[in-house]
């Protein structure tokens, strides 16, 4: 159970669709319960809403199953050499990343992502309730303790193509938007890194770059974007020693130097998946929080368990549950606001 929430673990979504998608076991075997959670519909359709399960009460509204998000075909925005000054009022952070790139909107709309400056939707209301628990877990509030390095938080899965790139991006596009905050995503997929393609970004170094040469500074690998509040930092050079470096005492000072720099900084590393690879596993033992996105139609009890057992270094272990199907009270965000999800 999510410590941060109010509401009791009895009840809770995961727990009434155990029957349908075999979740039981793997929530009884002891893993924490769940935040809110958000499925995308397919890129050529209309969002319908997704599924918010654990402490957010109610059963979930329909959404259309896709796959893991793959880099999209279109021409990248090459990395330009300054950040422009307009941004540097967002916080009193010290302005030490020099690379700007601007976020293809087409490709974000062609993706079925958030769009930031666009109307209310389904999918940008059910990533509101996921970033709102996770966000009081980061920084606490109404009596609250916040997680030690809940600022940072890993974003898995147990197998591919169930949806982590896509709520990483997701996640990231709706957190920018919040006022006391900026936002890191970091590509920590070092084998299939997606990130910068996905966002029209043209390739770049990054976290990996920074791991392997000593005297580097990450922050200088940092992407200021044009939506304020979103920075990225790309996956960098492939290597076949990622766990190793990721291993290394460099790890820690590398990420205690992106958030020391900036203590608004949220950072939220997109990782590979738990079971196919093994720098998910290092990665959780330098988060606060780690969101597991789990298919409800596929996602086993027993890949449930060994994922969530890889992932044991991180203590608050949360649970997002990815393209549910069904709405039994019919539920869809968004229609409030004026706008259909």
């Amino acid at each position: 159970m999510n410590k941060h929430s109010s509401i009791k673990s009895s009840g809770s979504l995961l727990e009434r669709a155990s029957e349908l998608y075999g979740f039981g076991d793997a929530l009884r075997g002891g893993a924490p319960m769940a935040p809110p959670a958000a499925e995308p519909a397919s890129p050529d359709s209309s969002v319908t809403g997704g599924s918010v399960p654990g402490p957010v009460p109610g059963p979930a509204p329909q959404a259309s199953p896709v796959a893991e998000i793959a880099p999209l075909a279109a021409a990248p925005t090459p990395v330009q050499a300054a950040t422009p000054p307009a941004y540097s009022s967002r916080s009193n952070r010290p302005q030490q990343s020099t690379r700007f790139a601007k976020i293809d909107r087409q490709l974000l709309t062609d993706g079925n992502f958030i769009d930031p400056t666009g109307p209310v939707t389904g999918l940008s209301e059910e990533f509101r309730i996921v970033k709102r628990q996770l966000l009081l877990a980061a920084r606490g509030g109404k009596g609250y303790e916040p997680v030690e390095h809940g600022e940072r938080i890993l974003v898995c899965s147990a197998h591919p193509n169930e949806g982590k790139t896509y709520c990483s991006i997701n996640l990231a596009l709706s957190m920018a938007s919040e006022k006391d905050n900026r936002v890191l995503l970091v590509d920590a997929d070092f084998a299939k890194p997606s990130i910068l393609a996905t966002l029209g970004i043209d390739h770049s170094p990054g976290l990996m770059d920074a791991l392997a040469d000593p005297n580097s500074n990450a922050e200088s690998f940092v992407i200021e974007t044009d939506i304020a509040g979103l920075s990225v930092l790309p996956a960098g050079a492939q290597t076949n020693q990622d766990t190793e470096y990721l291993a290394a005492s460099r790890t820690a000072e590398i990420i205690d130097d992106l958030t020391r720099n900036d203590p608004s900084r949220i950072i939220i590393f997109d990782s590979p998946p738990a079971l196919a690879a093994s720098p998910a596993s290092v990665l959780a033992l330098h988060v606060g929080q780690c969101l597991v996105v789990v298919n409800a139609d596929e996602t086993t009890d027993s890949a449930l368990r060994d994922a969530l057992s890889l992932l044991s270094g991180c203590d608050h272990v949360q649970l997002l549950l990815n393209r549910a199907k069904f709405s039994p009270t019919g539920r869809k965000f968004g229609n409030y606001y004026g706008y259909g999800a």
